[in-house]
C-alpha cells in the first residue's frame, strides 16, 4: 500500500537505480535514514510524520545520500578472518596477532603479552562469536570511561552507553537516551571511535542530520570533517565477525 510519505518521496529527484522503502516505527519521533551495506535506503518515520516535512528533509540530504549510496555499492567485500595463529586483530587502532591456546576450564579470550588469546573453539563460527563478545565487553568498559567528558562537551547525559551488534549500523541512539556502538568500531583508533560516539551523543539533542546537527558535531569536534573522511576510508576494512 502506498502511503502519503512514499508518494511525497517519490516526487523527489531520487535516482532511478536506488532501492528504497519507507517503514513506520511507532517509537520514532523524527525521520531516520539508514543505508544498508548494499546501498539500499530505508526511511524510518514516526506514525504521525508530515509527508511534506519528510520530503523537505530528504531533499536537503540527497547529495550526501547519493555519495553514501555510491560508496557502499562499490565497497570491497566484507573482511573474513581465518582463526589461526598470527592472524591480525585490531583493538583501539593497535594490531594484535592471534594466539590459539588449548581450551579449558576458565579459559577466555584475552589480551596477553601483546597477543589476542583465543581458547581453541569447536568451530570457526564459535571462535568468531567469542572474539566479538570480547570486543563487546572490553569496549563497553572503555566507553564507560570515555563517554562522560565528550557528553559534557555536547551537553547531554545519555541514560546508558554500550557496545553491541548493530548489523550494518555503526552507532544508534534510542528514544530513551541510550547509545550503542557496534563492537566492530572498537577496532578503530580512539579519535575515530570518538567521532562515532560524538555523532550519537549529538543525536540526543538534534535527531536529524541537518545544519543544526552538523554545527553541534563541529562544536564538539572542530576537526570532525577530517575524522569523517578518515572513518569513511577505514570502516570498509573493519572485521564484523565473518570467519572461515
Amino acid at each position: 500500500m502506498t502511503t502519503p510519505v512514499q508518494r511525497a518521496l517519490a516526487s523527489l529527484p531520487v535516482p532511478e537505480e536506488w532501492r528504497w522503502r519507507v517503514v513506520v516505527r511507532p517509537r520514532r519521533r523524527t525521520l531516520g535514514i539508514e543505508i544498508t551495506p548494499e546501498g539500499d535506503v530505508l526511511f524510518a518515520v514516526p506514525p504521525d510524520a508530515d509527508p511534506g516535512a519528510v520530503a523537505d528533509a530528504v531533499r536537503s540530504r540527497l547529495p550526501r545520500l547519493a555519495d553514501e549510496v555510491r560508496r557502499r555499492r562499490h565497497r570491497p567485500a566484507e573482511p573474513v578472518k581465518e582463526l589461526v595463529g598470527g592472524t591480525g586483530f585490531a583493538y583501539l587502532g593497535r594490531r594484535h596477532r592471534l594466539r590459539v591456546v588449548p581450551a579449558g576450564e576458565g579459559r577466555r579470550v584475552r589480551l596477553h603479552l601483546g597477543r589476542l588469546e583465543l581458547p581453541r573453539p569447536v568451530t570457526p563460527e564459535e571462535g568468531g562469536r567469542h572474539i566479538a563478545d570480547w570486543y563487546r565487553k572490553r569496549g563497553t568498559r572503555w566507553l564507560a570511561e570515555r563517554t562522560p567528558p565528550l557528553a559534557g562537551v555536547v551537553g547531554v547525559s545519555p541514560s546508558s552507553v554500550g557496545v553491541g551488534d548493530l548489523g550494518h549500523r555503526w552507532g544508534s541512539c534510542d528514544p530513551d537516551g541510550g547509545i550503542t556502538l557496534h563492537w566492530a568500531v572498537m577496532q578503530l583508533p580512539p579519535v575515530l571511535i570518538d567521532f562515532v560516539l560524538v555523532h550519537e551523543l549529538c543525536h540526543l539533542r538534534v535527531p536529524g542530520h541537518g545544519p543544526d546537527f552538523s554545527r553541534l558535531v563541529r562544536l564538539a569536534l572542530p576537526d570532525a570533517a577530517v575524522r569523517e573522511l578518515r572513518f569513511a576510508e577505514e570502516e570498509p576494512e573493519l572485521w564484523r565477525g565473518a570467519v572461515r
